[in-house]
């Protein structure tokens, strides 16, 4: 589990492909400070796995699916990538509860630069707008951010200098992908509503008291 919050920029040292995945090892000075072999890390947003741990270097295995699902099949060497921790219990929550699991790519369509921040414009496919809220939360390549605006299959963010910089964010240009992980609390909710929905559909609506009851004798 992630909060959102950036801790350092790394920069993609080697791409192997193995069997259809990547082997992908990156140069990083603050997280790999008692990072090890097996903890997760946030990879522009994508949980994973630490497999080979040096001084100021780790690998992770990209497998198909995620390679197929993010933006991690188009790192090149030298590109820079957001990279967090998992948090811990106990931290603070300084964005809001990101899992690492990517639920699509989104295109980013405009950036206009304001007073002091920038406006992202962002592109996603439409399956995905039942969770999109206006000021609900939203993950964007592992950044935490708040939704300023929604239409109907793209929504708008607003960047502070500080994260601006502070990520890779700054190297963004219109046309690029980046990874979208919409909030996993809305997700809960349709799952619960439709067991419910199915439920009622299939005359399942009783208690377990009542179905204990009803069952036929033995």
């Amino acid at each position: 589990m992630f909060t959102g919050i950036i801790e350092e920029v790394g920069i993609i040292k080697i791409i192997k492909p193995v069997s259809g995945s990547y082997k992908i090892t990156v140069s990083a000075g603050l997280v790999t400070n008692d990072l090890k072999i097996d903890d997760s890390i946030s990879l522009n947003g994508t949980c994973q796995t630490v497999v080979q741990k040096s001084d100021k270097e780790f690998s992770v295995e990209a497998v198909e699916e995620t390679l197929r699902k993010t933006t991690l099949g188009k790192f090149h060497p030298g590109n820079k990538v957001n990279l967090e921790r998992a948090m811990r219990l106990g931290d603070r929550l300084g964005g809001h509860l990101v899992q690492g699991h990517v639920d699509c790519t989104g295109r980013i369509q405009s950036i206009q630069s304001e007073g002091t921040g920038k406006l992202l414009l962002i592109e996603f496919p439409i399956e995905f707008a039942k969770y999109v809220v206006p000021l609900g939360s939203v993950c964007i390549d592992g950044v935490s951010l708040t939704i300023a605006k929604k239409e109907i299959n793209r929504f708008m963010v607003s960047i502070i200098p500080h994260t601006w910089k502070m990520t890779t964010f700054c190297e963004l240009e219109t046309g690029k992908y980046v990874n979208l992980e919409f909030d996993i609390i809305g997700k809960y909710i349709e799952s619960i509503n439709d067991s419910r929905i199915e439920n009622k559909i299939n005359n399942k609506n009783k208690s377990y008291l009542e179905q204990f009851i009803e069952q036929p004798d033995l």
